[in-house]
């Protein structure tokens, strides 16, 4: 009787150590994209290449995709679609980002 005790406390810590390694939702690569899509914001700023209501509109998607970002963590797994959904809006992002800085508008000096 107490080697089944036993070998279901073993079974339930076991289970238990194996839950609270389990991976959590992560998106590494689009991290790296979110750190360096604000550096080319923030030097566009820097040289008067992004004026401040373009900035607030590139600060605004970046803040959005964050939030989507944050969503589609929520449920501690991030979908192949999800990932895909991610990498396309941070594509536009980036996109944006380019058209802006190397639009004819700058800061005023």
């Amino acid at each position: 009787m107490k080697i089944q005790a036993l070998l279901a406390a073993l079974a339930v810590t076991a289970g238990s150590i194996a839950f609270a390694q389990a991976p959590a939702a992560t998106t590494p690569n689009l991290d790296k994209r979110e750190a360096n899509q604000q550096k080319r914001i923030d030097q566009g700023v820097a040289s008067g290449q992004l004026n401040a209501k373009e900035t607030n509109r590139l600060e605004k998607r970046e803040a959005k995709l964050a939030a989507n970002e944050s969503a589609a963590k929520a449920d501690g797994k991030v979908t192949r679609a999800e990932r895909l959904k991610l990498q396309r809006e941070a594509n536009r992002n980036s996109t944006a980002i380019h058209r802006q800085k190397h639009d004819k508008q700058t800061a005023a000096k």
